[in-house]
């Protein structure tokens, strides 16, 4: 299926975007980060930028009589401070409506990580592959990444409250994939329920995409921000705590393209290859 996508751009670019919302079906919004990205739309009432403002956001609990589990321990993540971010349009068509990889990060606070992961546990790098090997993810809080923890098949970063986080996505493929993400399910484009049949940021091979936030207008994101339970902005605008603590991704290949075609593995074997192969010994007589 063809999908308006959205992808980071450069200011100069920006001045071409309204004209690519109001006329072309095909194509999503590009955000502003190091590599270009892109995200599928729909129509533009569903939008990411017509989210809900900071200050309805703020007030939602008493306008939607958001669920206040005193309580419940642990993060979620809450309406940060509103950080810049542009986006502009670019066109990718999906191999599939079935994603290519799908994969979760678990987060809480160290009390709540520990009791989590349990005794099994080992620490594990910041940035982790996904999806196959396509791309390597991780959460960064600050200058650096969080501390991760493995458990079996789950992977948790431990959060403090009050501080900001971003995600950052790298490429590892050799072609141009469309990344889904959502937090406390709620995808980071709209802020409303994540489904896989939402718009995703798309990002070129070997680049990697850094989200700050909840998108809430075609130049600027509302920031990740670890907050209490009840202060998470799942329960604040939707009043529904049921999913808060998990970061899920799903990746999509384009159409008519194999990401996997030349992978590490397959150029390292190349590589290996001997222009004088030995013939075998024969046996002394």
């Amino acid at each position: 299926m063809k999908t308006r996508l959205i992808t980071l751009l450069s200011m100069a670019t920006l001045s071409v975007t309204p004209w690519f919302f109001s006329s072309c079906a095909n194509y999503a919004p590009i955000p502003q980060a190091a590599p270009a990205p892109s995200v599928s739309s729909g129509d533009a009432s569903d939008m990411p930028w017509n989210a809900p403002s900071r200050a309805t956001a703020e007030s939602a609990a008493h306008s939607r009589k958001a669920y206040k589990p005193k309580s419940r321990p642990g993060l979620g993540t809450g309406w940060g401070n509103e950080v810049t971010s542009n986006i502009g349009y670019s066109s990718f068509v999906r191999s599939s409506s079935k994603p290519a990889g799908v994969a979760s990060i678990y987060y809480n606070d160290k009390e709540g990580v520990e009791a989590m992961a349990g005794s099994w546990k080992y620490s594990g790098s910041g940035m982790q592959r996904a999806a196959g090997g396509l791309v390597e993810w991780g959460v960064k809080g600050g200058w650096s990444m969080l501390k991760n923890y493995n458990s079996g098949s789950r992977r948790y970063v431990v959060g403090r409250k009050g501080s900001n986080y971003s995600l950052l996505v790298k490429n590892l493929s050799h072609s141009a994939l469309e990344i889904v993400l959502s937090v406390d399910g709620l995808d980071v484009m709209d802020g409303r329920p994540a489904s896989f049949g939402k718009r995703g940021y798309i990002i070129q091979p070997g680049k990697t995409l850094t989200v700050q936030g909840f998108r809430t207008s075609e130049s600027a994101v509302a920031s990740f921000k670890f907050s209490s339970v009840s202060g998470s902005y799942a329960n604040q605008r939707h009043g529904k705590t049921r999913n808060v603590g998990v970061i899920g991704m799903a990746v999509f290949t384009r159409k008519g393209v194999d990401p996997w075609k030349w992978s590490r593995a397959a150029v390292g074997q190349r590589h290996g290859a001997s222009p004088f192969a030995e013939a075998p010994q024969s046996r002394a007589r």
